[in-house]
């Protein structure tokens, strides 16, 4: 088997993902603009988007295997391009919503299969974390994409134009598709028939695990510092720095790119220092950002006017989305350190649960920026983020704790 053909497809279907997914910050501020729904309520896009991921991942997380990862894939390309197909055409708050869910069903099949045939493409643990590190790096880079992509379909004059972006995301959607159906997906091994009951069953019996418990606890804070950021750095670009709606959403980009790099970096470094050291150094940087970024802007949030072009961007404008290049190794080398450690058989349902809790991470999360944000303001909103931030380092230690006494 050509396996670069399929490797190949799986980058191109977690970039047309990234720009999907993450759209949803943008997609909530033009809400907020466009629909006038106040923020609270706007947040709600994330958990249309994340729960079905929880959702469906439970359901069929065994399941899939018997499925088939080549047609669940397709399954989910197909639903999500009659998503972007009503959002076009409704251009409502009711037709996000069901863009997003569109969204979070397509992609709980899509990342359950990414992530189940990455132990079949893979020969050792250093490949294995090389190949995650280096697609969600790629997946950093679509989410890139989608910070100048919308923008440049936002009119002045038209307050409906930036709708025609849907338009493109089919058209990406198609080549995807049509990409998918000429790759080769490894055939499956063979599979023990058991009924969907016995399948969750399987599933859940991993969590008693103590490093599997404590490792969903890590993904699940990770996530809700990460969603907590990414969704609303647009709208606190809007309202705390006072950046045209254009402008917040093309700085929030720095983020994106910030990503993309930690995640490429991790893949390298993590080949020379335990991921434990990195993960662990990351944190704590990032703590230190936010500390320094958030108590200047308590004193200046007052003073700024708004701000139309880059030269006129101050300088914290840049540093607050740099935290980026240090939360962004922490997912994939947690991913990767234990998926690497169980048994091939059970990559699915661990796939499944990862993403149960993290799609639950990003819901919560955001739902509560979202709504310290319209009650107390961005800034008190992003100070919330140091509580899962030292809650991911103390569970790392426990992770590190366990791994230690399994080797001995």
């Amino acid at each position: 088997m050509n396996n670069w053909k399929l490797k190949a497809s799986l980058f191109l279907n977690y970039f047309v993902f990234a720009i999907l997914l993450n759209s949803v910050g943008i997609v909530i501020s033009k809400s907020i603009n466009v629909y006038k729904i106040t923020e609270s309520n706007a947040s709600v896009l994330e958990a249309f988007k994340d729960l079905p991921i929880a959702l469906v991942s439970l359901l069929i997380a065994s399941f899939l295997p018997k499925l088939g990862y080549k047609k669940a894939m397709l399954i989910g390309l197909m639903i999500v391009f009659f998503g972007c197909i009503g959002m076009y055409l409704g251009n409502s708050f009711l037709s996000a919503k069901l863009l997003f869910l569109s969204i979070g069903v397509s992609f709980a099949l899509i990342k359950l299969s990414v992530y189940s045939l990455i132990g079949e493409i893979t020969n050792s643990q250093k490949e294995h974390t090389a190949f995650m590190s280096s697609i969600e790096g790629f997946f950093m880079i679509g989410i890139a994409t989608a910070y100048f992509l919308f923008p440049y379909f936002y009119s002045e004059t038209d307050q409906n134009h930036w709708l025609n972006v849907y338009l493109v995301l089919c058209g990406m959607i198609l080549i995807s598709f049509v990409f998918l159906i000429f790759s080769e997906i490894p055939k499956d091994k063979l599979i023990e028939v058991t009924s969907i009951k016995e399948d969750l069953q399987a599933s859940f019996k991993l969590i008693i695990l103590p490093l599997v418990l404590v490792f969903v606890a890590s993904a699940f804070f990770f996530v809700m510092i990460e969603q907590g950021i990414m969704t609303w750095l647009p709208r606190f670009n809007q309202k705390i720095f006072a950046f045209s709606e254009k402008l917040s959403v093309q700085m929030a980009s720095i983020l994106a790119v910030s990503l993309a790099l930690g995640r490429f970096l991790a893949g390298m470094v993590a080949k020379k220092i335990s991921w434990v050291i990195i993960v662990i150094v990351c944190s704590v940087v990032s703590i230190l950002i936010l500390f320094f970024v958030l108590p200047q802007l308590e004193v200046t949030v007052n003073e700024v006017k708004t701000i139309n072009s880059l030269p006129d961007v101050p300088y914290l404008g840049y540093i607050l989305p740099l935290i980026g290049l240090f939360i962004a190794p922490i997912y994939p080398l947690l991913n990767s350190a234990v998926l690497s450690s169980l048994p091939k058989n059970l990559h699915s349902p661990m796939s499944g649960l990862i993403i149960i809790f993290s799609a639950l991470g990003g819901t919560i999360g955001s739902r509560i920026v979202g709504t310290l944000f319209e009650i107390t303001g961005g800034v008190n909103a992003f100070y919330f983020l140091f509580i899962p931030i030292v809650l991911l380092i103390v569970f790392v230690l426990r992770i590190q704790s366990i791994i230690k006494k399994q080797v001995h």
